[in-house]
């Protein structure tokens, strides 16, 4: 478990660097939004998570990715099931906060309209919602 990343990871490469291409700039992990996200809009108040679909257990049922282990159903279903809950609870914070999130799953990556509509969402996104221009993370002090 300990080799397992939690940043930068492949996914998320790909995916930021189609954002970057794209002439978007960005943040990157903020430590003061729930859940550190991937990828962050400050001016915008747009998240971006990159997820893996094995371990944030992707609802979509076509999702082949997804499956869970096969041995040690004791240790992986509560541990995955925290993932999923875990994921719920930062989406909705943040939410809470005036942020919106765009999920990009593992099995999206390779499409391209997929990240072309995460481009346009977030280019059609008006900049300093709210007023706010702190290039921190568009938090209130």
């Amino acid at each position: 478990m300990a080799l397992v990343k939690g940043k930068n990871t492949k996914p998320e490469m790909r995916v930021r660097r189609a954002l970057h291409a794209a002439g978007l700039r960005y943040r990157l992990h903020d430590k003061r939004l729930p859940g550190r996200p991937d990828i962050v809009f400050p001016s915008r108040r747009i998240a971006v998570e990159v997820r893996g679909c094995m371990w944030h257990q992707h609802p979509d049922p076509d999702c082949k990715l997804a499956r869970m282990p096969k041995s040690r159903l004791d240790f992986w279903r509560p541990k995955l099931e925290g993932n999923a809950a875990r994921d719920r609870r930062h989406e909705a914070d943040l939410r809470a906060m005036g942020w919106r999130l765009i999920v990009v799953w593992e099995c999206e990556i390779g499409n391209e309209s997929r990240i072309q509509g995460v481009i346009d969402e977030v280019r059609s996104a008006p900049a300093n919602v709210g007023g706010i221009s702190d290039r921190r993370a568009g938090t209130v002090p």
